[in-house]
């Protein structure tokens, strides 16, 4: 039995991609510090640890007791527009969290690291996105991203039989999303506001595109990335291959509730205008299910949203830099 180690297994993606591994038969240890998680999305049969990556002596303590086979690194705080704002914690958690996991990974020889990297790496203006692009990312959380990715292909050149996956998921929606989390995950934020009866709040004039992902078109290739060899040292852009701008998003919410929207729009963010990649590499090297429509992805979203119930909003706490915050995040 194949023993893996999931980083921020409590959390959204992690949660689903634990889910699988278990599935195929692996024995599951989750990591997570619940920051952004919750130990009720634990999926049944994963062993739970609370802790951080950043803690170096306890990752050397999970490798040394578990020995593990696969490392599946989706530990991150993944808002990019907030990243400018909190440089020190999104390096600290993001960049040498990620560092630790190499170095024990290394040291234990792990069969292949799998690193949820982000299209933030690409940056704006290169539509639309291949892997063989060379990144510009514009915002801190890029930026963390990329050395990370940069930092695997070192380890690679050093150690040669050292392997690792990367993956650049982009804007994905679903089941166990923290729909509490005001920065980030904005089809969560919507569905949040609807059920407390607030107006959506849209960064500028809401033209602006993504290609909004379902969970399973993510997690489940992620999963079974191990079993084939042949991904082992690539990068895959993964996700959907639609944009939608977050006008045409704010319609299939809103009818999913069977509410008329109240919108409130804000002052633009500085951020990418339009963002959507190229997944051909994807379909190349894996057997992928024609991709879940926004439609019917909102759907199943939104149905578990309802069942879960809103969320109170959560504040970032330790705001570094607070010139040019938008007003909507002040405290």
């Amino acid at each position: 039995m194949s023993k893996s180690l999931i980083t921020g297994g409590a959390g959204f993606i992690g949660s689903h991609v634990a889910k699988h591994c278990l599935n195929l038969g692996h024995e599951v240890v989750i990591l997570d510090d619940l920051s952004g998680g919750f130990e009720d999305y634990i999926p049944q049969g994963a062993h739970f640890v609370k802790g951080s990556i950043t803690d170096h002596a306890l990752l050397a303590e999970l490798f040394d007791k578990y020995e593990f086979d696969y490392v599946y690194h989706l530990a991150a705080y993944a808002a990019e527009g907030l990243s400018h704002f909190i440089r020190r914690f999104n390096y600290t958690n993001n960049l040498i969290g990620s560092v630790n996991l190499i170095n024990e990974s290394v040291k234990h020889k792990v069969k292949c690291f799998v690193f949820t990297s982000s299209i933030a790496v690409y940056g704006p203006g290169q539509l639309p996105m291949t892997e063989d692009m060379i990144p510009e990312p514009e915002d801190p959380y890029g930026v963390a991203k990329y050395a990370v990715e940069m930092d695997l292909k070192a380890a690679k050149h050093m150690w040669p039989n050292f392997n690792y996956v990367v993956f650049r998921p982009h804007n994905v929606y679903g089941e166990n999303q923290n729909i509490g989390d005001k920065y980030r995950n904005v089809i969560g934020i919507f569905m949040n506001q609807i059920m407390q009866g607030k107006p959506l709040t849209v960064f500028g004039d809401g033209k602006q595109t993504r290609a909004f992902s379902y969970i399973d078109d993510v997690a489940i290739p992620i999963a079974h990335c191990v079993d084939n060899t042949k991904t082992y040292n690539e990068i895959f852009n993964i996700g959907a291959d639609k944009p939608y701008s977050v006008n045409e998003l704010i319609d299939v919410v809103a009818r999913k509730f069977g509410v008329s929207p109240q919108i409130s729009y804000l002052q633009a963010r500085k951020e990418v205008m339009h963002a959507y990649s190229d997944h051909s590499k994807a379909h190349e090297f894996f057997k992928l299910e024609h991709p879940v429509s926004l439609e019917e992805g909102i759907g199943k979203m939104a149905e578990w949203a309802k069942n879960a119930g809103a969320r109170e909003s959560s504040e970032f706490g330790e705001i570094e830099v607070k010139e040019n915050l938008p007003d909507s995040w002040k405290r």
